[in-house]
């Protein structure tokens, strides 16, 4: 293989047929939350929400949301792709089809999905494509996932006023963020939970556009 089929492979999606086999057994974290010490795996307090986040590298992106009142817990892993139960190399491959994913659970009661999703917007640069910075791949993907219509509704809404914000402000890139309607999550090994609070001086790509979102928006 070239090494520009190579390079044009890291920035297009497999199919279901090109994608790593994966496997059976699941990765589960080991340990509760570094952070608060609640199970990330669950269950959740009833009546809990939960999205899914692709921002770059998922270490800066889980920090964001860990910190914000009334999310309950955080955790990384993989979203968005074919391989069941993929490992953290096969996703760097990108023949998986993931992206890396923070997955929120919330209360709504005290934050937000909109809360939430500005968070989302105006920490990192949702026009990259397959990339964000530095870090280049389909597993950079900006993407939100959501668990069903009305969230997928609200995610749009927000999606189309942050693309005005980006145009009132001068930056003309259209953003590529995928918006769908899933709930698949493959936890990600251990190391990567909670990077950031286990190791403070990490790296960090979160970078947003300095563009603000539209408060108050509707689906």
């Amino acid at each position: 293989m070239s090494f520009m089929t190579m390079l044009a492979k890291k920035f297009t999606l497999p199919s279901a047929e090109e994608a790593l086999p994966g496997r059976d057994a699941a990765i589960v974290p080991s340990a509760p939350h570094h952070v608060n010490g609640r199970p990330m795996t669950g269950p959740y307090p009833e009546g809990a929400r939960t999205v899914l986040f692709g921002m770059g590298c998922f270490w800066g992106a889980e920090r964001l949301f860990w910190k914000i009142p009334g999310v309950y817990v955080t955790a990384v892993g993989y979203a968005g792709g074919h391989t069941p139960n993929p490992t953290y190399n096969e996703t760097c491959t990108g023949r998986t089809g993931h992206t890396e994913a923070v997955l929120v659970v919330y209360d709504p009661a005290a934050v937000s999905l909109e809360d939430l999703l500005r968070v989302f917007w105006e920490n990192h640069d949702p026009t990259q494509g397959m990339r964000q910075g530095n870090d280049t791949g389909t597993q950079y993907r900006s993407a939100i996932y959501v668990s069903d219509s009305e969230d997928l509704a609200l995610a749009e809404a927000t999606r189309a006023a942050f693309q005005q914000a980006l145009l009132q402000s001068g930056i003309r890139s259209t953003i590529t963020t995928e918006i769908r309607q899933l709930s698949q999550f493959y936890f990600a090994e251990d190391y990567h939970q909670q990077y950031l609070s286990k190791n403070p001086g990490g790296y960090c790509g979160i970078a947003g556009t300095g563009v603000r979102c539209p408060a108050g928006i509707t689906a």
